[in-house]
């Protein structure tokens, strides 16, 4: 069943809040937690050190941390540490990511400001990203638990693999459904799985692990969906970049997807349009074959089905425990739906 947030908890379960709201439930720890993403890096080349807090500094919401913080006080309302270290380390690897992917997009910006790539070089900036995700490891032996690092080593191969497969399939406009999820399944949810199966293993709470990961893999994917729906439909300003730029770069995500098999049995001329631009990436009409998308009918089969995805991370968090953190658990994924509004 769908939960709704518990009687115990504050005001801010009245309603959907903001993001600022739902990260003021842990603030003293993640005020701390942000201290150490930069405190933890400590190359001594400089190069290294310039590269990395430039990635850092760019921003981003902080939110698979955040719900490493939520999931650990869920569990046991003290300060942690551990916990606190540890979504440092996950927002070092999601970082690492970033730099990698902008280098295979070509990006010049992100969140509106200079790309690693585009700043220094793209040699540069993979190898920074190396540096980010071997600095979390290192980290990580810290811990001096086998089952966190297999948790975290297991989770950045198929982050990798999930990468090498949206490469796999750029520009191939056969893609299916189910090579998108694979994809997703990679590149997107396996890091919010992270977050909180790693809480779990900190907090001593392994007989959540399961639970955690059904959340983590379907909020990821509602994540991605939502995401991936906005570029035919979103704020080019507030995305950061422009509409239309996932068709360019021949992406294979839902919406194309499922607008080539809407097309295909109903619009033969639209089908091939869009067919030859994705095979391509060649897009000086983007417009019209925005347009061609929405029309589809493509975009309401894929905001329903992150709704069910949204439904399914909900449904996950109906056996934990019923406090404020999990109800901050419960409204980021309300937020995150929100945005298909």
């Amino acid at each position: 069943m769908t939960i709704t947030p518990s009687n115990n908890t504050d005001s801010m379960a009245q309603s959907t809040p903001n993001y600022a709201d739902i990260q003021s439930i842990v603030a003293d720890d993640f005020e701390i937690m942000d201290k150490q993403v930069f405190g933890s890096l400590n190359s001594k080349v400089q190069l290294v050190m310039s590269v990395s807090q430039h990635v850092i500094n760019a921003g981003g919401k902080r939110m698979r941390p955040l719900i490493t913080l939520l999931c650990a006080r869920m569990f046991n309302d003290n300060p942690s540490e551990k916990a606190m270290h540890l979504a440092a380390i996950t927002e070092m690897l999601h970082t690492a990511t970033l730099v990698h992917d902008d280098v295979i997009d070509e990006s010049g910006q992100r969140r509106g400001k200079p790309t690693a790539n585009a700043t220094w070089d793209n040699a540069t900036a993979v190898l920074v990203g190396d540096y980010l995700i071997a600095r979390a490891f290192n980290l990580l032996v810290g811990f001096q638990s086998l089952p966190l690092l297999q948790v975290f080593s297991d989770g950045t191969c198929d982050i990798a693999e999930g990468e090498v497969l949206q490469l796999q399939h750029q520009h191939n406009p056969a893609a299916t459904e189910d090579d998108y999820l694979r994809i997703i399944d990679g590149k997107t949810s396996r890091l919010f799985m992270m977050a909180t199966q790693g809480a779990a293993i900190l907090q001593d709470k392994t007989e959540y692990m399961q639970a955690l990961g059904d959340f983590g893999q379907h909020f990821g994917n509602a994540f991605q969906i939502i995401d991936d729906v906005l570029d035919y439909s979103g704020d080019s300003e507030v995305m950061g970049k422009n509409l239309g730029d996932d068709l360019a770069e021949g992406k294979p995500t839902l919406p194309t997807i499922k607008a080539l098999e809407l097309l295909k049995n109903s619009d033969n001329e639209g089908y091939e349009q869009l067919r030859i631009a994705v095979q391509t990436g060649k897009t000086p009409n983007a417009e019209q074959l925005i347009d061609l998308v929405r029309r589809s009918g493509a975009l309401d089969y894929c905001k329903q089905r992150a709704l069910e995805e949204t439904k399914l991370a909900q449904d996950a968090l109906s056996t934990l425990p019923d406090n404020r953190y999990r109800t901050g658990l419960y409204q980021l994924t309300e937020l995150a739906s929100a945005r298909l509004v």
